[in-house]
């Protein structure tokens, strides 16, 4: 039970936060590392909620770390946006959308900053990468 919450809160921290320095998500054995080295002990009795948050102040005095979202202008060509936006829109918070005359679709999504490349890799698996993106 201990290393289910363990992993968790490992996978929490590690879709959701990224290296301020590179702007790049930190790998989760990285993220294991750091809480071997600062000691993290994980309470059964605590929701992975407030271990997220004990752990992220154990953790940034080793590693550059914070939560953060980004937002994503992504343009999707009309032979797979009604297809596509209906996996785009599980994966973050739509904050702008815009149907073109040529059935084409243009949105800006929010997504945390750990999932950027899962999201990029999402998107061209949707399109045969025919899709325009561009970072916010």
């Amino acid at each position: 039970m201990l290393e289910e919450k363990k992993k968790k809160v490992i996978y929490t921290i590690s879709k959701n936060a990224i290296n301020p320095q590179t702007r790049t998500p930190h790998p989760p054995a990285r993220i294991e590392k750091a809480m071997e080295e600062a000691k993290v002990h994980i309470d059964p009795l605590k929701s992975v909620d407030q271990l997220v948050n004990i752990t992220m102040k154990a953790i940034r005095p080793l590693i550059p770390i914070r939560f953060e979202e980004i937002s994503i202008a992504v343009k999707i060509p009309p032979i797979y946006a009604p297809k596509a936006y209906g996996d785009i829109s599980k994966v973050g918070t739509i904050t702008k959308e815009e149907w073109q005359r040529d059935g084409s679709w243009i949105g800006v999504i929010r997504i945390p900053a750990g999932i950027q490349t899962d999201f990029y890799a999402l998107i061209n698996h949707l399109t045969k990468g025919e899709a325009q993106t561009k970072l916010l």
